[in-house]
């Protein structure tokens, strides 16, 4: 029996036919003919990661005195310029910081209460 002749026996059967032919392969070799789920596309290429972010200061928290001195101390400010700035948040404090320095002033920051975003 060709291939050709498959089909044409195939396409002859009913529902009911066709349903115990699949049931009977299935058997028969160990398979399903449940729907094999299909992948996505494959993922392009990684977005390229940011090495600058702009540092806002959203909130000071309840250590405002420590947040000012770190503000201070990272941006070398004086005292009544942080002491602005931070009692100004949400506020910027500095736009494209290298990602050390960024994450290293967040987590200064945070570690006494502020609160900081890396845009």
């Amino acid at each position: 029996m060709t291939q050709e002749q498959i089909i044409e026996a195939v396409e002859k059967m009913t529902v009911l036919e066709l349903n115990q032919l699949v049931k009977a392969i299935e058997e028969k070799w160990g398979v399903s003919a449940a729907a094999v789920a299909v992948a996505g596309p494959a993922a392009g290429p990684a977005a390229e990661e940011k090495s600058e972010f702009n540092v806002e200061l959203t909130s000071f928290g309840e250590q405002k005195i420590a947040v000012i001195k770190i503000v201070k101390e990272v941006l070398g400010l004086g005292l009544s310029e942080a002491k602005t700035m931070v009692e100004g948040a949400p506020v910027m404090m500095k736009a494209d910081v290298k990602k050390e320095d960024a994450e290293a002033w967040k987590t200064k920051i945070e570690a006494v209460g502020g609160k900081v975003t890396l845009k």
